[in-house]
């Protein structure tokens, strides 16, 4: 009998099976609702692959909705970016709404609570209305102007409307009950004045919806079936309920929690991501050490990878940290299949091969990717002339050192056995150049006398080395949890100063000049590195993506 392997589930795919199997709804609509005040996030990266990927998996539509109800904080030029954003990471919405296309539909649901006496014109401040919402053990006060009657209530919203009122001094609040356990349900405000140029309605509104009554409202009117969200949201899907329920919505969407990504190492803030970005510590949003996408894209990052780390972590009811080293191995497991081989020298040393002919260059192949032997081999070229790293030569090499010294013989990385001869120093005993010798019978990097070396070094021939900047990334914070550390007054006291280096007069083969924005190699025993796109073509700029192996546990 034929095994049946069943596809791994998770509570979400549940309900919505339980639902479709209820006939609560015979189809599946979600949708991705980010507001456009920022940049996206590697958290944000979690939803998308939800929202999407559960529309897929049903084969429904996911639409993307902007929640553009705070012009002060919105621009289009977030909007622009959400949507490459998610193009990037390989998801394709239906429709594109943003939560002002309701507006109107909005005004006239909050104009039918006030009908229904069920919403009211409060003057309280702001500060007021927090002081008289209560505690979690204590239930809040009813304010004085609660009890406006149904037709003066109406007057003060459509003054409000008109402009009449200035900004804050009035507010819209839905009257539900102020000893509700859940602060939410506390006659939670839902318009508030608000006299501020929209960058899609312009200056026709002067009063603006609140989140909590224009989303569930928002979800009804595009006929979504299963508004999908983070874990905070939990304690407010009683309003979002009651907003549709009381309304008469028919056929309302279903409310469902789900864990959010919460990653260590890093920051997700809107407002504190701003402080770097504006106080210089980052270079922009998508500086390679940010968390945003367009960051991560900018490091290199695949967004296979991201995808793949999304699939790993699951979806999880109960918030959890994850381990900023699992991203980095989805990061490697990708680049290890994908990125081509290359050499590539970040701290050069001369090396040069005394009794190899001065005017002679050759061409060795060396394999592309050894994960994918039908791509074959790339030649690159060798000469009398080559550069190592500085670090694979030493005169007084350490016990166990396998590179290049005056006792060991190496081999040179499809190419040929070396022995040390002498060096060249300068009067303070640096060395500006190492000299060897070559055993021409060792081509292709073994030995006809069958003699072992246990050391291989990359290399760049100096008769076809180019020079290029390279940028060694790495974590921002050198603490687990930046934005809450016990006793730290200013997150940025926990900024990693090493979290970038930059190395000029790097060298690689002339054949990588060629490179476009994006391109990814392994440098080999370096690391992954992908060209960054602030590169001209006198100079090429790379990024470290992420090294070979995880070193940061031990440090």
């Amino acid at each position: 009998m034929e095994e049946i392997i069943k596809e791994p589930s998770n509570f979400i795919h549940d309900l919505i099976d339980e639902d479709l199997k209820n006939r609560v709804y015979t189809h599946v609509q979600t949708r991705f609702p980010p507001e456009p005040n920022g940049y996206l996030h590697i958290g944000h990266a979690k939803a998308i692959c939800i929202d999407f990927g559960t529309a897929e998996k049903y084969g429904g539509t996911c639409n993307l909705r902007f929640d553009d109800t705070n012009p002060v904080k919105e621009d289009t030029e977030y909007v622009d970016a959400i949507m490459e954003d998610i193009r990037w990471l390989g998801f394709h919405w239906d429709n594109v709404y943003y939560a002002s296309d309701y507006f109107d539909f909005i005004y006239e649901c909050a104009c039918k609570l006030i009908d229904m006496g069920l919403a009211y014109v409060d003057d309280l401040s702001a500060d007021e209305i927090r002081e008289y919402r209560g505690t979690l053990t204590e239930p809040g006060k009813e304010s004085p102007y609660r009890n406006r009657t149904i037709e003066e209530n109406k007057d003060l919203f459509r003054r409000m409307t008109e402009g009449e009122f200035e900004t804050g001094s009035r507010v819209l609040r839905a009257k539900i009950d102020m000893a509700s356990p859940n602060l939410n349900m506390r006659d939670p405000v839902i318009y508030r004045v608000l006299k501020a140029h929209h960058h899609r309605t312009g200056d026709k509104w002067c009063v603006y919806p609140m989140y909590d009554f224009a989303h569930p409202l928002s979800d009804a009117k595009e006929g979504v079936t299963h508004s999908l969200c983070s874990l905070e949201f939990e304690n407010h899907r009683p309003l979002y309920d009651w907003t549709l329920r009381t309304l008469n919505i028919p056929t309302p969407p279903r409310q469902i929690e789900f864990a959010r990504m919460n990653l260590n190492y890093t920051l997700t803030s809107k407002r504190k991501c701003l402080r770097l970005v504006n106080d210089g510590i980052v270079s922009g949003w998508d500086d390679p050490r940010m968390a945003t996408i367009c960051g991560l894209r900018r490091r290199g990052y695949p967004a296979e990878a991201i995808r793949d780390f999304c699939d790993r972590i699951g979806v999880a009811k109960a918030n959890s940290v994850i381990d900023f080293a699992l991203l980095e191995a989805c990061v490697r497991d990708h680049l290890n299949q994908s990125a081509p081989r290359a050499m590539a020298v970040l701290r050069p040393l001369k090396v040069i091969i005394d009794n190899y002919p001065a005017d002679q260059t050759e061409q060795i192949e060396i394999e592309v990717n050894p994960n994918a032997p039908e791509q074959g081999k790339a030649p690159v070229t060798f000469s009398r002339e080559i550069y190592i790293e500085q670090d694979d030569f030493s005169l007084e090499p350490p016990k166990g050192f396998f590179r290049l010294c005056p006792e060991r013989e190496v081999r040179l990385k499809g190419a040929y056995y070396l022995k040390f001869a002498s060096v060249e120093q300068d009067e303070n005993g640096n060395i500006l150049a190492v000299h060897c010798t070559y055993d021409p019978a060792t081509r292709g990097g073994e030995s006809p006398d069958g003699r072992k070396v246990k050391g291989t070094l990359h290399w760049v021939s100096a008769a076809a080395a180019a020079n290029v900047t390279v940028r060694l990334y790495d974590r921002l914070f050198m603490v687990e949890n930046p934005s809450n550390e016990v006793g730290v007054a200013d997150f940025t006291e926990h900024l990693n100063p090493h979290s970038v280096e930059e190395l000029h007069d790097c060298k690689i083969d002339r054949s990588l000049l060629s490179s476009a924005p994006g391109a990814t190699y392994q440098f080999m025993r370096q690391g992954y590195f992908c060209v960054d796109p602030s590169s001209d073509g006198d100079r090429l700029v790379f990024n470290r993506t992420v090294a070979l192996k995880d070193s940061w546990a031990k440090k």
